[in-house]
């Protein structure tokens, strides 16, 4: 089922969505005394991660994984990683165990079964935040991407290499299995075009391959779009 929730501006979407962030870990926490966040890259959540870290939680206890990334070094600013450190794993969060998405290699490929090793021990996710794109991408399933079939089938492996039109580097992304796995799926979404893109994707759910969004909006056990203009 998927709940739209709309809040009067940025701030306090990104404050609510982080309050309630902070709840479903503490509640992964208490059953499990562990509990795993998957977030996206992009400079849209930072306000959201900053608000986030700061809750008070066993952040120990915490292990946070990107929902996909780049295929870059930490050093360049197209790194989700460098991002991530920057704005969430500080404060509080600091003390959160981090899956590394990126590997010194030629092309992702070499190191895929390194990742997954890491990836396997983390799931399933308990929290995941996913944002979209206005193409109606979410993670790193584009639309027109190389993998985009497999990644969108439940057989798939929990993460693949993804090369997509325009797109300038490889990505590493999560898939199907991993994404639909998750217990809570939030979807961030800001400004008007993704509004209309968030409207066109729900007007059509079987049409997952012109909008990979669909994926979550229609299987997600329980997912929030949280939306400010």
């Amino acid at each position: 089922m998927t709940v739209e929730v709309q809040y009067p501006g940025r701030a306090s979407l990104m404050s609510a969505l982080a309050e309630k962030v902070a709840e479903e870990l503490q509640v992964a926490l208490d059953a499990a005394g562990r509990a795993t966040l998957a977030v996206p890259g992009g400079t849209t959540p930072a306000p959201f991660f900053e608000i986030l870290r700061k809750a008070p939680l066993d952040w120990s206890k915490v292990i946070v994984l990107l929902t996909d990334e780049r295929f870059v070094p930490e050093s360049s600013d197209r790194s989700n990683t460098r991002l991530l450190k920057e704005a969430l794993l500080r404060d509080k969060a600091a003390a959160a165990s981090l899956v590394p998405f990126y590997q010194i290699a030629d092309q992702p490929e070499d190191v895929l079964d390194h990742i997954r090793a890491g990836l396997d021990a983390a799931l399933p996710i308990d929290v995941c935040v996913l944002g979209m794109g206005v193409d109606m991408h979410t993670a790193s399933l584009f639309p027109g991407a190389d993998l985009l079939e497999e990644a969108l089938s439940m057989t798939a492996p929990i993460i693949l290499p993804m090369r997509a039109p325009g797109a300038p580097e490889p990505r590493l992304t999560l898939t199907a299995p991993a994404l639909l796995g998750a217990r809570k799926i939030h979807v961030l979404i800001t400004g008007e075009e993704k509004k209309h893109a968030l409207a066109l994707a729900m007007s059509d759910l079987d049409a997952i391959a012109d909008a990979p969004v669909r994926l979550i909006l229609r299987d997600g056990a329980e997912v929030t779009v949280h939306y400010a203009d």
